[in-house]
């Protein structure tokens, strides 16, 4: 097998269950708007069942949607939201939580593989911003499952930054694009992952898992429900033909596609991190635990896997030998085991 994309899991195609519910929904017939139709019931439904407890749901086209949506709700424009600097929030959505929070201020902190860390949370916490009027209040803490790092944050970390929140009257977001691939590695509920651990609200992810367009916001605390129908409504998410939202879930969640198609990307990444582990001149920057991979690669091997036509992206911040590379829920055995085959080639 010759080449394969490993840039990202935004690169995959959708699901062919997802495909064919959107037919199936087109094929209906009338259904009302704006998520008052039945398959948008079923889904806040099946959500609530596999979450175990009640939730507000909300559905959005977007990652970044779903997260400065959940900022926003959480956060006064005078706010501070804490987060990993390596994180989406912080990196990579153009300023959206400063836009939809109406002017809060996102506080990049370091951590070790690319996760906050109670400790360091509470130093900074220490600062005494609280009721000083010159400085941004503190208001709510973000982290990303998995981080931008491919790590997973344990259950016990997540609990001891949500104690740290609790202490502190903050509220507690996960950015969950890849919620699946963290559960699985995890091997617990979604509840466990979350409310159970003291989290407030995910962004709950599909469209890297095999969805063409599909987020969800959950809110643990069903007294956010007003205020996020409203803040959805101005920022152009509410959908008129929200079936087709609520239809790519349906499909997603049934059987638990969600969590077979991230149990193949985490497995097919391990797959990756075995075979390259085994050239002595392969590097890697972080621990191998979802589907990312952050290695380090002389510039021969570099060289030619583009030349065999595998794609991936330069990670600079890793260093200028270092490469990302994402397994996805089609990600074919053959294409890994390709990819290895080419990285042992051109090793020098």
């Amino acid at each position: 097998m010759k080449g394969w994309n490993f840039c990202s899991d935004n690169v995959a195609g959708a699901a062919p269950e997802i495909l064919q519910a959107l037919t199936n929904a087109g094929a209906a017939g009338a259904m009302m708007p704006y998520g008052a139709d039945p398959l948008t019931a079923r889904v806040e439904k099946r959500l609530a069942e596999i979450f175990e407890t009640d939730l507000a749901v909300h559905f959005v086209a977007t990652g970044t949607a779903a997260n400065a949506l959940s900022l926003a709700a959480m956060c006064p424009p005078y706010g501070a939201v804490y987060c990993h600097r390596d994180s989406h929030v912080n990196v990579d959505e153009c300023g959206a939580p400063e836009f939809f929070t109406g002017g809060a201020k996102l506080v990049a902190l370091d951590g070790p593989d690319g996760k906050l860390d109670a400790a360091g949370l509470a130093a900074a916490l220490d600062q005494g911003w609280a009721g000083i009027e010159h400085h941004v209040q503190p208001a709510a803490v973000s982290l990303t499952q998995s981080s931008e790092a491919g790590t997973v944050y344990r259950l016990d970390e997540i609990a001891a930054i949500s104690e740290l929140c609790r202490s502190h009257g903050l509220g507690l977001h996960i950015d969950g694009a890849r919620f699946a691939n963290a559960l699985v590695a995890l091997g617990c509920s979604p509840a466990d992952a979350t409310w159970r651990a003291g989290v407030d609200a995910l962004s709950f992810g599909a469209t890297k898992n095999g969805a063409l367009a599909a987020e969800a916001v959950l809110f643990f605390r069903p007294g956010k429900l007003d205020e996020l129908r409203f803040r959805r409504k101005r920022a152009g998410h509410l959908f008129s033909k929200m079936r087709f939202l609520s239809a790519q879930l349906d499909a997603y969640l049934a059987d638990d596609l969600w969590l077979g198609h991230a149990r193949h990307a985490n497995a097919m990444a391990a797959r990756l991190a075995a075979g390259l582990g085994a050239i002595k001149t392969v590097d890697f920057l972080y621990r191998v635990e979802a589907n990312e991979l952050f290695v380090s690669l002389p510039a021969a091997i570099r060289d030619g896997l583009a030349a065999d036509e595998f794609a991936f992206y330069p990670w600079i911040a890793g260093g200028p030998d270092c490469i990302r590379l994402v397994t996805a829920f089609d990600t074919p055995a053959a294409a890994v085991d390709a990819f290895i085959a080419s990285a042992r080639r051109h090793a020098p």
